[in-house]
Parts: C-alpha cells; structure tokens; sequence
C-alpha cells in the first residue's frame, strides 16, 4: 500500500538571503489553494529560530503575513512541523544583512544542554504563533539534512513529544560535516532508531520516515528545472569553499534522486510513482509511507504540482500527513530489510 507525504520546507534561503513575501509567503499561498482543490493537505516544516529572529529584529515586514499564515495551516489541518537551521539562534542583523553564527550550524554537534535549548525555544516560539501554549510537533526536519551524530539530538527531541524524524534520504552524503546515510539504503520504508538513524532499533523513541529517494546514475540529476534551481540555490549558499566542498558529494556515478516535487518535472514524478506502484502490486503486504519534499524558495512551477496531484489520484494513491499515517506504523509489522 502506497501512500504519499508531501512535505514543505518552509523557509527562506540558507544565507538569510531573500524575500519573505516572495520565498515564502506566495508560494505557500499557491501550494494551499492547490491543496485544497485536491482536498489534500501537507506537511508544513516550518523554520522557527530564522522566523523569531525576524520577528525580533523587525528585518521583513512580510513577518505577520507569514505568522498569519502558519496560523491558517495548522487551523485547516495542514501539519505544522519544526524545521531547524541553528545558526539562526546566534545570528547578527547588521546593515540589512544578516551574519548566521555558524559554529552551530550541526544541531546535532552541539551539547545535549545547547540542543533542549534550542529546541525549547523554537517550540515556544511556534505555541506563541499559533496561540496554542500546548502545541507539540509530531515530526522534525534538521536543517541541511544534517542528523548525525543522531544520540543526543534523537533522545532530547523524543524527550520533548517529537516522535517522528524526516532528516535523512536514503544514500546523502555531505563529506564536510561527516554526514552518511548509504547505510539507510538496507532499510525499508521507515523504521524506529536510537543511537544512529541509520541503523533500525525496534526498541528507539523515534521512528524515522526518510525523504524518499532512488539511487540513479549521476547524468540523470541535469535536467533544466533542476540545475537552474540549484544554481539559485548555491548562488545563495555560504561561500565558494563551501559550495566546491558539495561538489565532492555530487562526484560518484550513483547518485540520490530525491523525490522532489519543486525540482523533479512531471514526467520524473510520475515515473518513479508508477514504478513503486508495479513493485506495490508484487509485494501489496508491505506499507509505503512515501515523502516527498518541497521547499517554498523553490516552487517555480506549480502546474507540474496540479497535474502530479491529478496524476494520484488518478491512480488512486493517498495523500497523507505524518499525524495520519503515524497510528498506522505503530500498527504495521516490522519491515524486512532492503526494501525498495
């Protein structure tokens, strides 16, 4: 069985570059109406320490419409999720630019003191956007994918009534900050975890659901709606060093095609569904929660959205949440390993 988990980093770019109104506001305004056509919902990761830091310095005035409408997501059961980049938290706000404390870049680095702290704080911030005072996410998003080492992180996030991580995709590599999840690539759809999130531990607090990704030869990735957008991207990124360090990452000749729903087109949506369909028919025993990621700075072309949408429910997928598919894992057997 197959089910689809659109998720939505909603933030702006990762140098504190950007437009809220632009990078974020519209595009989620469009997603939502898109949604809501469908009468389907998404995920909303929503970057609470870049979001209060903007509020407190005043540095957009798009703040209170963005506020406003991480209010109407959650009240029109849209999944409001935490999204971290921990640099946020000591970042300077000077002259119109922002200067992003980078010594904390790894969450999952710092001590386990520092982490409950900054969990704690974005936490309270979003209860006070949403005036919920016992407001508790259900899932997680580590800022640049970056979830190991997993221990203190996993444990604190779990302390807190976080019970669903959605940081790794199956094969990433990031040589810089020693991430490696090739491992998870002999896991199976999801699975609970402790001390690492690569390695399944049926008695861990936390279930990871990774961004679904296929392992495919590195031409595949060209395309033009995804290099342009990379492009973007990477001329919003830290530096030069940092982005010649990510290109030691792309340098193998498999890579992960995240299923990516602002930077895949239609015809590479809709292939890799309809292959997990004809491997759903073969094996129907096994539950497929699969994720899909969008970020708001991305969203360009919000038809291939509309057609994808059409293109489920034509086929008669699922279009889930965390908060509706998590009772069910809790329910589902135990997954073999290597399952794909």
């Amino acid at each position: 069985m197959i089910e689809v988990i659109f998720t939505l980093d909603y933030e702006i770019y990762g140098n504190g570059t950007g437009d809220l109104n632009d990078l974020v506001y519209e595009p989620a305004h469009q997603l939502m109406d898109l949604f809501r056509r469908w009468n389907a919902r998404f995920v909303a990761f929503v970057e609470a320490a870049e979001f209060e830091q903007i509020e407190t310095h005043r540095a957009d005035p798009a703040i209170d419409l963005v506020k406003r409408q991480i209010r109407d997501l959650y009240k029109e059961d849209f999944e409001v999720a935490l999204h971290l980049h921990p640099q946020w938290y000591g970042a300077r706000y000077d002259s119109g630019r922002w200067i992003l404390d980078y010594t904390e870049y790894n969450l999952c680095t710092l001590s386990r003191e520092r982490i409950g702290q900054i969990v704690d704080r974005s936490v309270d911030y979003l209860r006070r956007v949403l005036h919920e005072p016992s407001f508790t996410p259900l899932s997680f998003r580590a800022g640049n994918w970056l979830f190991q080492p997993t221990r203190d992180a996993g444990e604190v996030l779990s302390h807190k009534g976080i019970k669903i991580d959605s940081s790794v995709f199956k094969g990433g590599r990031q040589h810089a900050h020693k991430m490696d999840y090739r491992r998870a690539l002999r896991n199976g759809y999801y699975w609970r975890f402790a001390g690492d999130v690569n390695m399944p531990d049926p008695d861990g607090a936390c279930m990871e659901i990774p961004v679904y990704a296929e392992m495919v030869p590195f031409w595949r990735m060209l395309t033009a709606k995804r290099v342009g957008l990379q492009t973007t991207s990477s001329s919003a990124g830290r530096d030069a060093n940092h982005r010649l360090g990510r290109l030691r990452d792309y340098m193998r000749f498999r890579y992960p095609l995240k299923f990516d729903f602002c930077r895949m087109t239609l015809t590479e949506l809709t292939s890799m569904v309809a292959n997990l369909v004809r491997t759903d028919q073969e094996r129907p025993d096994i539950y497929r929660p699969l994720v899909a990621i969008g970020h708001t700075k991305d969203l360009t072309d919000p038809q291939t959205v509309d057609s994808f949408l059409s293109f489920l429910r034509g086929k008669g997928i699922a279009i889930s949440t965390f908060k509706m598919v998590y009772p069910k894992l809790l329910q589902a057997k135990a997954q073999p390993a290597s399952v794909h």
